[in-house]
This record gives C-alpha cells, structure tokens and sequence, in this order.
C-alpha cells in the first residue's frame, strides 16, 4: 500500500505537465497564426479604409469623416481607365495564346523519348528564369527588327504597344500554364487513349473527348493564373507598352508623383471582384459536387 500511495502523486503531476504544455503549444500556435494572418490582411484592411476617408492623402487617422468621393474620382480618371481596359485586353489576349501554347509544350513532354526530356523541360521553363526585363527588351528589339526586315509601317502590328505586351508577357508566362497541366497529366491513364482509339476514335476526338475533359479543371487554372500574371506584371509590360498604357504602368507613374485614395478605391474594388469570384467559384464547386453525389 505505501509503494502505491508513493507513486501516485508522480504519475498525477507528470499527466498534469503535459495537459500544461499542451496548451501552451495550442496557445503559441493560434497566436502564431494571428500574427501571420494580421500581417498577411492587416495592409489590405487599412488601405481599404483609407478609400473611405475624406483625406486627400491616403491614410486613417485622422478620420475626417465617411466619403465616396474618392470612387468618382477614380471612375472618372481617363488615364486610370484607359489603363484598365488596356489590362482586360492584354490579359485575354495572353490566355488566348499561353494556354494553347502551354498545353501543347505539356503534350509534347510527355511524348517525347526520355532522354531528351530533361532537356526540353529545361529549355520551355527557361522564361521563367529570365527577368522580365530582359524579356521586355528583347521583345521589342526582336519585332522592331522584324518590322525593318518587312518594310512595315508604324501602324503595323510590328509597332502596336498592346500586340507586343500580349506576345511579351505569353513568352514566360506560356511556361506557368505548362507546368500546371504537367501536374494535371501525371495523373491521367494513358490506356484511356489507347482504349479510345481500338475503339475506333480518331486522334483528333481522342482529345476533344477524352484529354480535355480530364484536362478541364486544369485548363481553368492555367486560364485564370495567365489572365492574373498578365494583369499585374509590370516588368515586361513597361518595356513592350510603348505609347499605351496598362494600369500597373498608370499606377507607377502615379506614384511618382504621389498618390491618392483613389488608388485605394482601385484596390478595394479589385480586393472585392476577387472576394466575388472566388465565392462564385467556390459555389459553383459545391454545386458540381452535388450534383456528382445525386448522380
């Protein structure tokens, strides 16, 4: 019995320590995650509001009261608008070709023999190593040579801003749609291929059939990270741009000269539409789930 009663107040406060270290690692982990999620949204957060105060510099305090203003000024900015539709076209221009560019880069890699590759992959990611300024400028030299060599005019393709940031930006970001359907291809069966055709399929319905539905979700991914790589890149785009303009280069140039809270207008309104699509997506998601399950 005194060996027992002896052995107990051990055991007691051993289990004890553990339920203390357990919440303190519970504790640190949950204050670890508030930090990083209040650094991660706290700018975000604070340049939002400061598009609702009427200061005409953009900060919070003080707080001079409650406004849209800063909205109208923005709607009402041409060059700011200019620039935005400017970024639409060139981001649809660039899906248009760094998805069907990427897509068949992926396709050649895995038909490709082995041995080369390694070497190919090399040389199609390559862009993405290279700055974007180099790009940008090689771009330019590249068609404005080829505009000489054709005797082209100015009014030409050769020499159209919006053209060579579209051919600029699908250059490297051609590289970002391969790499996502080379994700999506390493889990496809290829025997589906080869069931298709015994069957009777030609190669041109095996793909439109059997590849691009497997391929559909990444499709959509390499879609929506082309159109958001092309809308925010400055780099290349500052160098192609020429005599337009695109809203990331409307934004720079503005900050030379010292900003406004219309700008954080602009980025509540582009925080908002991504809030938006991303719910619209995520019901969309949950929709086609159930859909599955029902079916």
């Amino acid at each position: 019995m005194s060996s027992v009663q002896t052995t107990l107040p051990p055991q007691t406060g051993q289990h004890g320590f553990r339920l203390r270290s357990t919440h303190v690692r519970q504790f640190m982990m949950g204050f670890y995650i508030l930090i990083f999620f209040a650094y991660l949204f706290g700018p975000l957060v604070m340049m939002s509001a400061t598009a609702f105060n009427d200061n005409t510099y953009p900060q919070v305090a003080p707080w001079n009261g409650f406004t849209l203003k800063w909205f109208e000024e923005l709607i009402t900015d041409s060059f700011m608008v200019e620039g935005f539709i400017n970024s639409l076209v060139i981001g649809a221009g660039v899906v248009c070709l760094a998805v069907p560019f990427g897509l068949a880069g992926a396709l050649m890699l895995s038909q490709i023999h082995h041995k080369v590759r390694s070497i190919y992959y090399v040389i199609v990611v390559s862009p993405i190593l290279t700055p974007g300024v180099i790009i940008g400028i090689s771009t330019l030299v590249f068609w404005d040579w080829m505009g000489l060599m054709l005797d082209a005019d100015f009014e030409s393709p050769f020499y159209n801003g919006i053209w060579l940031t579209i051919i600029g930006q699908a250059t490297f970001i051609s590289s970002y749609t391969l790499l996502i359907f080379l994700a999506r291809l390493q889990r496809f069966d290829s025997t589906l291929e080869e069931a298709a055709l015994d069957l009777g399929a030609s190669h041109v319905q095996v793909f439109w059939q059997v590849l691009v539905p497997f391929l559909k979700p990444a499709l959509i991914s390499a879609a929506v990270l082309a159109f958001l790589t092309s809308f925010e890149n400055y780099n290349t785009t500052v160098f192609t741009i020429q005599a337009e303009s695109t809203l990331t280069t409307v934004l720079a140039s503005k900050v030379r000269l010292g900003i406004t809270p219309a700008v954080s207008a602009l980025a509540v309104l582009i925080i908002s539409l991504t809030l938006v699509g991303a719910a619209v997506h995520e019901v969309l998601r949950r929709r086609e789930r159930t859909e599955v399950k029902v079916g």
